[in-house]
């Protein structure tokens, strides 16, 4: 029985693995059998030829992708919408800093306030430039303090009418007299007629503020 199979080996051995010189010289590359299995030899050339031109259609596939991927973004940064971008940020940045320039001319307190007569110059108070605050605000009743040149407020006002009809000039105007170079002022629950400038401190009732110029 061993001796059986060990003849059936040396067959098939001969048969199909045996090698060819002159095949091994005329093919440059190498085959696994020769010899009597010319046939085997043809089938690892075509294995071999297909194994390339798989590799092959893999570079193309992988070169393909990779310059869709430079196309694509070569198309997203020459989009039109990125080069109107930056004139666009140049009008917004312009805009910024008219408004900064804005808040920053808003951002100055009277230190201290100064409440005056109808001839008395508005602005900006200081010691050293004594104008009358005309951006007055009331702490108490968060209303802006309205101011009327020229005028007095009439000796019969009380709280409840500034409550009813502040900020509408039509009706405060019915307690407002004419009285020249005087200033009147008032909110929804304080108001004052000033003639002469006065520093705001001494007047402790008053919860009025600079709200900024």
């Amino acid at each position: 029985m061993a001796k059986g199979l060990d003849e059936l080996l040396d067959e098939v051995e001969s048969k199909f693995c045996s090698p060819d010189p002159l095949s091994l010289d005329k093919v440059e590359r190498p085959r696994g059998c020769g010899g009597g299995g010319g046939g085997g030899g043809g089938i690892l050339s075509n294995d071999w030829n297909r194994g390339e031109a798989k590799e092959n259609l893999r570079s193309t596939e992988t070169f393909k992708k990779e310059d869709d991927l430079d196309s694509l973004i070569n198309e997203i940064f020459e989009e039109p919408n990125f080069d109107k971008k930056p004139f666009k940020l140049k009008s917004k940045s312009s805009g910024n800093t008219s408004v900064r320039a804005s808040i920053q001319g808003l951002g100055k307190s009277c230190s201290p306030v100064y409440l005056g007569g109808s001839t008395a110059p508005c602005g900006v108070g200081t010691t050293t430039s004594q104008r009358v605050c005309d951006h007055l605000r009331c702490i108490a009743c968060d209303f802006w303090v309205v101011s009327y040149d020229d005028c007095m407020w009439d000796k019969s006002c009380d709280y409840l009418f500034f409550r009813n009809n502040m900020p509408e000039f039509h009706k405060l105007q019915t307690k407002l007299v004419k009285k020249k170079g005087a200033r009147a002022y008032a909110c929804q629950c304080s108001w004052r007629t000033i003639e002469e400038l006065t520093d705001l401190q001494t007047d402790p009732q008053l919860r009025w503020v600079c709200g900024k110029h």
